[in-house]
């Protein structure tokens, strides 16, 4: 498994320290954000997942606890828009370059708006998605927020 990504290039050019977690990614799970906290043995509240939505029909990238789901009001608001649904995930591939069970918010192919949920500010550091399927990143919540220049709000609750 390669250590360099788009997400890891972005974050090494954007000078923001991190670390890699590798796990054995199960194609097989249902959800894949539990299955991974589950196999690095932490806390799913740790783990966040990447998700790509569309708001008022243009893409959007929202982050969230690995145990929790998205409230779609909830993004809209937060992003300044009427109604968000869940993007088709061949669309979120071909829109990010990465695979679904690899998304990640970082080095997609289009900066898109994106929302992180409030919870991860609770965290010293969180998982997510390091831009291939069982590897992920851990940094601080606040350096996410800076190198994306995304909404903190609460998106779940």
């Amino acid at each position: 498994m390669s250590k360099t990504t788009p997400a890891t290039l972005a974050l090494t050019k954007a000078g923001f320290s991190f670390s890699l977690a590798h796990y054995d990614y199960d194609p097989n799970a249902e959800r894949v954000g539990l299955q991974a906290a589950e196999a690095m043995g932490v806390s799913p509240a740790e783990v966040f997942k990447t998700l790509m939505a569309e708001l008022d029909g243009k893409p959007v990238c929202v982050i969230v606890p690995s145990d929790e789901e998205v409230n779609m009001k909830k993004l809209a608001a937060a992003l300044g828009g009427k109604s968000a649904q869940m993007m088709k995930p061949a669309n979120a591939e071909r829109l990010t370059g990465y695979k679904v069970g690899g998304i990640s918010p970082l080095g997609q192919r289009k900066l898109v708006p994106t929302a992180l949920d409030e919870l991860a500010t609770l965290h010293d550091a969180i998982f997510l998605n390091g831009g291939q399927r069982g590897l992920q990143i851990k940094m601080r919540p606040e350096d996410l927020v800076a190198v994306l220049g995304c909404v903190v709000a609460d998106l779940v609750r």
